[in-house]
């Protein structure tokens, strides 16, 4: 998980250093990889500027000499060869000095005879983007020439590259590492984004739209859809495209960026159609025959088993359910009706299917490790209100929810001990302040009178917290066991211990040692026929489901 500091810290700023803040991330069970940059190497001499006159460069057709604004109190000359510049835009700037994202230092210099003092910047050269062909236009951005372009734009992106564990997928959205931070520093958590929804303006209700039949609860526990009408595909503004660069995914159009935008944030993945291919709005969701095949988004051909589920219309598989969308209904410049899906899969059906078909997508990192149904409408509202924002559209009144969750999502009460912790853990920590960690956690807490709690454990977090040692391992790692735990662990009497039979192993192993003989350490795994190999005839091995190779696919 590629997790932009900006972007964070836009929820969550602790005022610590990125090397800090991986430090501490780290030492409290949210494992940083390593601390990259995306961009420039600094936001030094990257400036707002404001063209004042663009004219022809007098030995060159395809240049324009221009005169800028960049606030220093005197107009400099640039020479620009991109079609798009005229006078009276606001422009992104790199002055002289300045260190571009390719390792480039610009210096002034003669360009078919005309000094020019800096640059004015594409996209690409930004690397917000892919554009390089035009310059970008930053009117309506609110700045005067001489701000600093970082203060529009993260140009200069420090990214944590984090390591999530299986357990924990509420760290695969932005929002989720941010109530991270604000747990184990305690600065101020902004309010979570889908707190507000978008205001229905569509003439016809969904229904009227579209339809949703689930065939396989057990599969789908939760399937929502909301239709878009009036929807303008185009690029997406330069803040999106720059933070989806930075986070690792490749801006395609606002209506595709937007759902994986959404999925960055918020940790629950998205697929958008366009409702025009989809035969009278009918989304059916069902297994697939033995051998049936669809096309996926990548332009692969993938054959199916009766086990894999798809989403699909009267025609067939539009889309294999929470790894990949299908061709047939994709979005393009020409869609102008979206039907937004968000939906709950059983996780260990989405990890079969995706080892089936060796096809991982950032969708099924994060359903294999089951999401919450909860977490569907959060998607849908942040959604819903960029839709509205960025592609013009109107939202049709009303939600398509299928909700077959079982009994084993309902919401889970778990008791908190603080006598039994501090037994656990040979330190103490005060009630009142275990509570507090667990609710900037976003746990629900409520003590009696003797001090004990009883802990509501919030939907992104379901699947991880189940027990009281949960409780007390998420107080623990808050509390901070590098800084807090004491010196001398509890004692207790001797456990464990070697049978005779180990330890006539142990000391033939020394004997055989010290007569010169080496020993070898090798795999456990073997090949299946794996004859003659000496003390393996009266081994039982298990057979490996995806082994290293052949000549591993057996464990002893």
């Amino acid at each position: 998980m590629k997790a932009p500091l900006t972007w964070l810290r836009s929820y969550c700023d602790p005022g610590l250093e990125a090397a800090a803040l991986a430090e501490r991330l780290s030492m409290t069970g949210t494992e940083v990889e390593r601390v990259g940059r995306v961009g420039a190497p600094s936001g030094d001499g990257f400036v707002i500027g404001r063209v004042l006159a663009a004219e022809p460069h007098p030995n060159a057709d395809r240049l324009r000499v221009c005169t800028v604004d960049a606030g220093q109190g005197e107009s400099r000359t640039i020479v620009c060869g991109a079609p798009n510049v005229a006078a009276g835009q606001t422009v992104a700037v790199a002055l002289p000095g300045a260190v571009l994202a390719d390792g480039t230092k610009l210096r002034k210099a003669k360009l078919r005879g005309v000094e020019s003092a800096g640059m004015i910047l594409s996209e690409a050269e930004m690397e917000v983007g892919d554009d390089a062909d035009g310059i970008v236009v930053l009117d309506g951005a609110g700045a005067g020439p001489g701000t600093a372009l970082a203060d529009v734009i993260a140009i200069a992106e420090t990214v944590l590259d984090l390591e999530i564990t299986p357990n924990r997928p509420d760290c695969l959205g932005i929002y989720g590492i941010a109530r991270e931070l604000h747990a184990i520093t305690g600065a101020a958590l902004a309010p979570a984004p889908w707190g507000d929804d978008a205001e229905p303006t569509g003439t016809d209700g969904v229904a009227a739209l579209a339809s949703v039949a689930v065939e396989v609860p057990e599969l789908c526990p939760r399937f929502t859809a909301r239709a878009f009408t009036d929807v303008i595909v185009g690029p997406s503004p330069l803040w999106l495209k720059a933070r989806l660069i930075a986070a690792g995914q490749r801006p395609i159009n606002n209506v595709v960026d937007i759902t994986n935008y959404v999925m960055l944030l918020t940790g629950q993945p998205l697929h958008a159609f366009d409702l025009d291919l989809v035969p009278g709005g009918e989304i059916i969701v069902r297994t697939a025959a033995p051998g049936e095949r669809m096309t996926t988004l990548d332009g692969v051909e993938r054959s199916l088993d009766g086990e894999s589920v798809v989403v699909c219309d009267r025609s067939g598989p539009t889309g294999l359910a929470g790894i990949m969308g299908g061709q047939v209904s994709e979005v393009s410049e020409g869609t102008t009706r979206v039907l937004l899906e968000v939906a709950t899969w059983d996780g260990v059906n989405i990890l079969r299917t995706s080892n089936l078909l060796a096809l991982r997508s950032e969708a099924s990192t994060r359903f294999e490790k089951q999401l919450h149904p909860d977490l569907a409408m959060r998607a849908q509202r942040v959604a819903a209100k960029l839709m509205v924002e960025l592609c013009g559209a109107r939202l049709a009144p009303g939600t398509i929810d299928v909700d077959s969750r079982p009994r084993s999502m309902d919401p889970l009460t778990v008791g908190y001990r603080p006598e039994r912790a501090d037994a656990l853990l040979g330190m103490r920590i005060a009630p009142d302040r275990a509570g507090e960690y667990l609710d900037r956690l976003g746990f629900a807490v409520e003590s009696d009178a003797g001090g004990a709690l009883e802990v509501t454990v919030p939907a992104d977090r379901r699947f991880d917290v189940v027990r009281e040692i949960d409780l007390i391992e998420e107080v623990a790692r808050v509390h901070g066991l590098d800084e807090h735990l004491p010196a001398t662990l509890p004692g207790g009497g001797a456990v464990g211990g070697l049978a005779r039979h180990q330890r006539l192993l142990r000391r033939i192993e020394d004997l055989l040692r010290d007569a010169g003989l080496d020993e070898a350490v090798t795999w456990s795994f073997v090949d299946r026929d794996r004859g003659g190999v000496p003390g393996l005839a009266e081994r039982s091995p298990v057979s490996l489901h995806n082994p290293l190779s052949e000549e591993q696919a057996q464990a002893i």
